[in-house]
């Protein structure tokens, strides 16, 4: 049968290698990173469902809620299934009839839609499920109700970052030691997993979007402006399906979309590794025999190991949210951002580490790169806090456009928003160059090191989304906080509980606004 050149050169490049048992050693880090996350996922998930979750007017309306959102979900998931079969018999016929594929390219595409479809799945369950809960710790304090959301958030956060480099990992181990598939076909396959998490993705994240902004709108249509009533009033049925579209839109949704994105920045930059030492121009005359694949399994491993530490510290992060009582939208921030900030830091100083480790201090620029990739991650943060956030002037220059009336206020959101993304396109460019020149030590003439400056860029955004963890969960925590405030506010909470659910909401919006960037 017709195989493919790239694949029939490659055969026999696992038959020696200068890493051995580091190999195994560096897959356990990924592997076992992978287990622990989904092992506190499923402890913040039962700590959640342990705590109060109200009275029964809440429970109640938590209850339509999540019938309303599995509804959406299953008829979603129906359309999703019909397009998976479709595209995974043409892989099929094109891998086992025309022998143009590996014949592992299909079963790839599928596992990769089914994992992110999964993690949107138990995301969307955890958050309907938090809602009147935390409304019912807001009644206790902000701190408890900040504590449900967050902690149900992270559920969503360390879900989507284990079956990310757990699917990666398996996928790994089926082909090289299962198979004994060479690197090559490695990365060729687990890439067509990634276009799996994209294709889930697409319909998560805009089926998902088109759903939450019409049930958006409809809802204020119909309660504020026809009915003259407020936002989330029980009156107003059009609420439940607002709630509804919070969850499939961004909890969902933003869970598919990000799952795509870390799994794809960590296949595309291990291809690239493997790509880039492929030829040994990059490598030392005296290393050449064999030194080829270790090399390329040394580039291959090197984003998954980053991406497993990240994992352990983003949990150790997620441990360090809390606020005081008193807290205002700046305080509870600051709180988020402790998290962030600590797990951040700590990743870049592990990425140092684990860089000279795994590529026996030769390369050291690559470290360089993740730094960046972190560096420009905690910038667009940063940015998009200052231009959300109440506490700051973009936003309260919005708000004082509304003594003149709503054609101001639209007039100027949209202006804020296009002049919000100057500032992140500029850091996204500047790090890309920086990424790229500091992997291959700004050789840019050097044809052989451009393969490495393009690892650069790579292993720059598997930084950037190394803390996936706790930066998603700080993004599924805003729509639970916002149905927490609408459950307050059907089920005819006293005035605190509200006014600690707004706080919460508020924080959200602008948390919201950070997963986005990310995304």
């Amino acid at each position: 049968m017709f195989q493919l050149p790239l694949f029939a050169a490659e055969a026999d490049s696992g038959s020696s290698t200068g890493v051995g048992v580091w190999e195994y050693v560096w897959w356990g880090i990924a592997f076992v990173a992978s287990i622990v996350a989904l092992v506190f996922a499923v402890r913040y998930y039962k700590d959640m469902m342990a705590a109060e979750e109200g009275n029964p007017k809440m429970i109640e309306i938590a209850g339509h809620v999540r019938d309303g959102a599995k509804a959406y979900l299953v008829q979603q998931y129906k359309v999703v299934f019909v397009f998976f079969v479709v595209i995974g018999l043409l892989l099929a016929f094109a891998a086992y009839g025309l022998g143009v594929q590996s014949k592992f390219v299909p079963f790839a595409f599928l596992t990769g839609g089914f994992f992110s479809g999964l993690a949107g799945f138990f995301g969307m369950k955890t958050a309907t499920w938090a809602s009147s809960r935390t409304a019912a710790g807001a009644q206790q304090s902000l701190n408890a109700g900040l504590q449900v959301a967050f902690r149900s958030g992270a559920v969503m956060g360390l879900t989507v970052v284990g079956l990310g480099l757990l699917d990666i990992t398996i996928w790994y181990a089926i082909l090289r030691w299962g198979f004994g598939v060479g690197l090559v076909e490695i990365t060729v396959t687990m890439l067509c997993f990634g276009m799996g998490a994209s294709s889930q993705a697409l319909f998560a994240r805009v089926g998902g979007g088109i759903f939450t902004k019409a049930a958006d709108v409809g809802a204020d249509l119909v309660g504020k402006v026809e009915a003259g009533i407020p936002e989330d009033d029980p009156r107003n049925p059009a609420t439940i399906a607002d709630n509804v579209g919070d969850n499939v839109g961004d909890v969902a949704g933003m869970g598919a979309d990000l799952y795509e994105s870390y799994c794809g920045s960590i296949l595309a930059t291990a291809a690239l590794g493997v790509a880039a030492f492929a030829s040994g121009g990059l490598i030392e005359q005296e290393e050449l025999v064999g030194g080829t694949v270790e090399w390329q399994l040394r580039a291959l491993f090197l984003p998954l190991v980053i991406a497993g530490v990240g994992i352990g510290l983003s949990i150790w992060g997620i441990g360090l949210v809390k606020a005081d009582e008193d807290a205002s939208q700046k305080a509870l921030l600051k709180a988020l951002g402790k998290g962030i900030n600590i797990s951040t830091l700590a990743v870049a100083v592990a990425a140092v580490g684990l860089t000279l480790w795994i590529w026996k201090g030769q390369f050291w620029g690559v470290s360089v790169s993740v730094m960046i990739g972190l560096l420009a991650g905690w910038v667009i943060g940063k940015w998009t806090e200052y231009e959300t956030s109440d506490e700051y002037k973009p936003t309260q220059g919005l708000a004082a456009q509304c003594v003149t009336g709503p054609a101001t206020v639209i007039i100027g959101g949209v202006a804020a928003g296009m002049k919000s993304v100057w500032f992140p396109v500029i850091v996204v460019c500047l790090a890309t160059l920086g990424a790229f020149g500091a992997a291959n030590g700004f050789r840019f003439g050097e044809v052989e090191y451009f393969a490495l400056g393009l690892y650069g860029v790579g292993i720059a955004a598997v930084g950037m989304l190394s803390t996936l963890g706790i930066t998603l969960a700080t993004d599924a925590y805003g729509p639970i906080a916002d149905n927490a405030g609408g459950n307050a506010e059907m089920s005819g909470l006293e005035p605190i509980v509200r006014e600690r659910t707004d706080a919460l909401d508020s924080l959200g919006n602008t948390t919201a606004a950070t997963g986005k960037g990310f995304a």
